[in-house]
């Protein structure tokens, strides 16, 4: 084959790739406003558009030096995604400052991974814990609302919510447990304020029975401010140690790890049309609200997504407002992102937002100061 030909199959290569990124990212911009449940594939195309973007971007560089219009077709779909890009890539020129830094509230959220109570090392588990334990005191939040908790009742050495309340001088606090085994291990999520709940209540699930996911809601007072906080975890796709198998340790047997690949997608399938779901459940819950709002959470989400849009279409993200960046919340072995989030409603302000920077558990804690705009 002569140096030509091979050339021009090189380049009819790239077009081919750039025709399947521009599709691929396109289709990325749809899944944030069309339900799972009506393309159950959309969704993906939203999870892997950091890939398509980086792709795409990469081409452009190549069809830049090559001089060629198909620099111009890449740079079209790119713009075609307008601000969808800045919910992946934060960019924020200025933060607000605080007048009054006593007025505003120190909030928390924190999949703790239930303080790695499964840790086979006893050592181990309590280092986790006592790591966790540590770095809320350090932080200080007034109200901390966590994921995937996990307290025993005493006599135990693991009664976590009663050690953050004598450590911490939390005295008010939400839980809500999806598990109890052997009348004495709970298993759920939970909210612990420093301030007053004066009413508190759950959003209940459509599949609230079988799903370990739940979301509980407060309202607190602190001075003459009361605002109502959400703490939510939605739907997870519960993968087994077979499934964390693909990214991690290599799979001998070919046939075995695309039929793990295959049961991964089926889980993901099923995972994100359950997700809307809570999510719209708890966006028409929070409108009744008769106080300024905040939402907590794991939203196991990317903000490329239906779930994300939802909250984002009346409420500011924390992390958008006051970083610039991408913020990776998830270090677990599959990757996700940015998947934790703190949601306020418009005439509530965000400064200070912190992502963990050494994480105790599969997920980094998130936290920031929330403050009431002056009218």
């Amino acid at each position: 084959m002569s140096w030509f030909k091979k050339i021009a199959r090189f380049s009819t290569v790239i077009k081919i790739l750039s025709i399947t990124a521009i599709c691929c990212l396109l289709l990325a911009y749809l899944a944030p406003y069309v339900h799972p449940s009506t393309i159950r594939i959309l969704p993906f195309f939203g999870l892997m558009y950091p890939i398509f973007i980086c792709l795409t971007l990469v081409l452009m560089i190549y069809w830049a030096f090559a001089r060629s219009r198909w620099f111009f077709y890449l740079l079209i779909a790119i713009l075609f995604g307008g601000n969808l890009h800045f919910r992946t890539l934060s960019i924020t020129f200025s933060e607000p400052t605080l007048e009054n830094e006593s007025l505003a509230w120190n909030v928390m959220s924190y999949n703790v991974r239930l303080f790695d109570v499964y840790n086979s090392s006893l050592a181990g588990r309590n280092e986790s814990r006592n790591n966790i334990v540590k770095y809320i005191q350090e932080v200080n939040p007034d109200v901390v609302c966590f994921q995937e908790f996990f307290h025993q009742d005493k006599p135990s050495s693991f009664s976590t919510r009663d050690t953050l309340i004598d450590l911490l001088d939390y005295k008010y606090y939400h839980e809500r447990y999806s598990h109890r085994i052997r009348n004495r291990q709970n298993f759920g999520i939970c909210m612990l304020s420093k301030y007053p709940i004066i009413a508190k209540g759950d959003v209940m699930f459509e599949n609230f029975k079988t799903t370990d996911n739940y979301c509980i809601f407060a309202d607190i007072v602190k001075g003459d401010d009361t605002i109502r906080f959400y703490n939510i975890h939605l739907q997870s796709i519960k993968l087994q140690q077979e499934d964390y198998e693909l990214f991690g340790e290599k799979n001998k047997q070919a046939g075995g790890k695309k039929s793990t690949a295959r049961l991964l997608i089926d889980k993901l399938r099923i995972a994100y049309p359950e997700r809307a779901e809570q999510a719209e459940r708890v966006v028409e819950h929070l409108k009744t609200s008769p106080y300024p709002v905040v939402i907590c959470g794991d939203f196991n989400d990317t903000p490329m997504s239906y779930v994300y849009n939802q909250f984002n279409s009346d409420l500011v993200d924390s992390f958008r407002e006051t970083q610039t960046g991408i913020g990776i919340t998830y270090v677990g072995r599959v990757p996700a992102g940015r998947i934790d989030y703190i949601f306020h409603s418009g005439d509530l302000g965000a400064v200070n937002f912190q992502i963990q920077a050494v994480p105790y558990s599969d997920h980094r804690a998130v936290h920031c100061k929330i403050y009431k705009k002056a009218l």
